[in-house]
């Protein structure tokens, strides 16, 4: 091995003055010229073990070096050599990273199973902007456990970013989204640990992503690679503090790529089998079932940017069920889309809201959330007959979605529906675009009547000005039989991003006949909203081993369309990350409440009227990545006239990137003028991986305010594109004599394969 590091150290000579090269005529924003890394072609593909500098295969392509801190020291070299090199040849696109380390004993891993968290772990992941849009693109990771990470990223990453309330993150991930982490493509990975650090090779076939139809390619490109021991974050090409891997305006580029064309057609077949033995409660007692299904989903590349998908009696029995949660105002929760037929391409269809400046999403307005397809309002399972979906690019810079899907009638639940999805995109320079978006749900069937239906129509805009500041918005209406009132959303907002400052403010209107069926209201009944937020960041040097400081503060009111307040929250938060990762901090919220109809709070009625109250929070989480660790929330003040006592700790506990631990526990100590009543919130989960590709999953949780228990054990035997062999046992039980709808066992075995027909 020292042998082959000295040959490779000759040999990557050139990357000296590779990472200096340019694209002439490149500007963005006055940010200059990106950095180019060259692709090279190879006759012999490499052997895909880890090995990177024991393959001849990789001496074709210099390596692209010079990586720089984004954290904790903005703009000084990574404290490691990085190398990552690229070749291409058999329709696959290969990508090779040498992660030296001074230390290996001291390499940190964590959770090994696909598509866990990173941030705990040394890793390397990388963007590939395959259309050169600078906003949207396509992220693989590893770390040195062999872990599978990909994901899309849309709109670089996402829109407005909220503050939080103590401990609360400011960006979010999910189906609509700016980075949708349930896209699962069919690609490997392979890494090795030695005295050098440790090594990665990766082979992403090209039909697996999509791109431009022509053979000389030019894509965006930025790789990072994270040292966790030093809480180090370092760039290929260099980002300010406030950006991440997702700023693909700010991105480097891969030269001399080519790719299939002519033959980019790519035809996968996944069908499944799947059996059910059961037992539910009912009126008169228990009930067993037996049940077994068959269906499948068809992926056909119409063009190298553009898939057709295809499914028939679709089916969800390996997703994790849902975290439980404790209501503890009027507004609707939130649940969100886990169903891997829906996330994939979602950022396509989305056309969103995210909430208050506060991150409370108090006002949050989904116009399509996926959810309502094939879900009860109940959470009863509705069963979805078929569907297709064509979503992708249709030239370098326009992307198309279009969802249909049909459900079966269910009686007592719903009507068979069909459901229709219209989006269009145009992207801008300099992260802009334009779009619109038609929703349409239209029952069917013998139960159907004329008037069943619900539209929903509306347009879109973003526009970028310079690097820091995003102007976006939207205008829609929806149309349903009955409603006659105001039947409009919009909404308006500015972000303005610098390495030191973050200000966001926005204004936004539902009418109270405003009913997106097909999506998603928190607050109901019509509303207008304001809501402004100032951040500020900073990095202290020698300050109680601070990496960094972010003071900050928002203001959101709400209105009805009566010019009465309907909602007042201030929030002040001073939040401090360590050295190591740790974290603390402390809030002050101020808040106004009028209520106008009588609402139970676990039980306790909430009367009309005006309610004022303050709360004190705290947050403390200790360093993820050690082998155990820890972190409190607790809230204190008053609440709906009365008080409130919340504490929420938590432990994690990991071995090596094979077992890992979480205990997390939520009280509720609350008084109110009409009575007083706890709430207990206890979530256990366990996972052990056997490989990246074979775990076993527990979720145990008891919930005293819903008066029930659950437990969901999954084992998962992952092949490509996260199909392959699944074993799932449910159980949901009342608490003493209470007995919950749809409370029962179940044992699903399923299995699926994904056949590459034109492989």
């Amino acid at each position: 091995m020292v042998l082959a590091a000295a040959a490779w150290a000759t040999a990557a000579t050139p990357a000296a003055a590779q990472q200096d090269r340019v694209v002439a005529g490149f500007e963005l924003s006055g940010q200059g010229s990106p950095k180019v890394v060259d692709a090279a072609p190879v006759e012999q593909p490499p052997v895909l073990d880890g090995d990177v500098l024991g393959d001849p295969a990789w001496a074709a392509a210099a390596a692209a070096t010079g990586f720089r801190q984004n954290a904790p020291d903005e703009g000084q070299p990574a404290t490691e050599r990085t190398e990552v090199r690229i070749i291409f040849g058999d329709g696959t696109l290969y990508v090779g990273v040498v992660c030296y380390d001074r230390e290996p004993s001291a390499i940190i891993l964590n959770d090994s199973r696909r598509d866990s968290s990173m941030d705990d772990a040394d890793s390397f992941m990388m963007v590939l902007d395959t259309f050169l849009d600078r906003q949207n693109g396509f992220v693989f990771g590893t770390t040195p456990a062999g872990q599978e990470y990909d994901g899309q990223v849309i709109n670089e990453g996402g829109d407005r970013g909220g503050f939080g309330q103590a401990g609360d993150g400011g960006f979010s991930r999910g189906s609509g989204g700016g980075f949708n982490l349930n896209w699962d493509g069919a690609w490997q990975v392979r890494t090795a640990i030695s005295d050098i650090g440790w090594s990665a090779e990766f082979a992403i076939p090209f039909r697996t992503i999509r791109y431009p139809a022509r053979e000389a390619q030019s894509w965006g490109v930025n790789f990072q690679r994270n040292i966790r021991r030093r809480n180090e974050t370092a760039y290929w090409a260099p980002l300010p503090r406030q950006y991440n891997l997702y700023r693909l305006s700010l991105a480097g580029q891969i030269a001399g790529l080519r790719a299939p064309v002519g033959n980019t057609s790519n035809l996968q077949f996944t069908p499944y089998v799947v059996g059910e033995l059961g037992s539910r409660s009912g009126a008169s007692g228990r009930r067993a079932t037996a049940v077994g299904a068959a269906g499948g989903d068809l992926k056909y590349s119409v063009t190298s940017g553009l898939t057709l998908d295809a499914t028939y009696n679709t089916d969800f029995a390996q997703v994790e069920v849902d975290d439980q949660q404790i209501n503890l105002d009027r507004f609707n929760l939130f649940f969100p889309e886990k169903r891997p037929f829906f996330l994939e391409n979602a950022g396509a269809f989305s056309v969103r809201n995210t909430g208050p400046a506060s991150g409370r999403n108090m006002g949050q307005t989904e116009l399509f959330f996926s959810r309502r397809i094939g879900i009860g309002a109940g959470g009863e399972q509705i069963p979805i007959m078929a569907g297709a979906r064509l979503s992708g690019k249709v030239s370098d810079s326009l992307t198309v979605g279009f969802l249909n899907m049909q459900t079966e009638d269910v009686a007592g639940v719903a009507p068979a529906n069909n459901f229709t999805v219209a989006r269009l995109r145009q992207d801008l320079p300099n992260r802009s675009s334009v779009g619109g978006l038609f929703v349409n749900r239209q029952a069917t069937g013998n139960r159907a009547s004329p008037g069943d239906y619900n539209r929903t129509y509306a347009a879109d805009g973003r526009w970028g000005i310079g690097q820091s500041t995003m102007v976006q918005g939207f205008f829609g209406r929806t149309q349903t039989p009955g409603y006659t009132g105001r039947d409009h959303a919009l909404s308006l907002s500015t972000t303005y991003d610098s390495e030191n400052w973050r200000i966001i403010s926005g204004y936004q209107e539902n009418g109270e006949d405003f009913n997106p069926e097909v999506g998603f209201l928190r607050r109901t009944g019509g509303f207008r909203k304001y809501d402004v937020g100032l951040n500020y960041r900073a990095r202290p040097e020698g300050v109680l081993k601070l990496q960094e400081i972010s003071p900050h503060g928002s203001f959101t009111r709400f209105w009805n369309f009566d010019g009465v307040m309907e909602t007042t929250y201030i929030h002040l938060h001073y939040d401090g990350e360590f050295e190591n990762s740790s974290s603390a901090g402390i809030a002050y919220d101020a808040r106004s409440e009028r209520v106008f109809e009588t609402f139970d709070i676990s039980g306790i009625p909430v009367e009309p009227g005006r309610y004022d109250w303050g709360q004190i929070a705290y947050n403390f989480d200790y360093d993820r990545s050690a082998p155990v660790s820890a972190g409190i929330r607790a809230t204190f003040g008053g609440f709906f006239g009365g008080n409130i006592v919340t504490i929420r700790p938590s432990i994690r506990a990991r071995y090596g990137e094979t077992l890992n631990l979480s205990l997390s526990y939520s009280r509720n100590d609350i008084e109110l003028p009409l009575g007083s009543t706890v709430t207990n919130l206890t979530s256990l989960r366990a996972g052990y991986n056997f490989s990246p590709r074979v775990f076993v999953q527990t979720l145990l949780q008891h919930n005293d305010s819903a008066r029930l228990w659950s437990l969901n054990f999954r084992f998962g035997w992952l092949q490509d594109a996260n199909t392959g062999l699944f074993l799932v046992y449910n159980e949901t039980e009342g608490i003493l004599d209470y007995v919950p709808a749809g409370a029962g066992r179940s044992l699903i075995l399923k299995y699926s394969y994904l056949f590459d027909v034109l492989d």
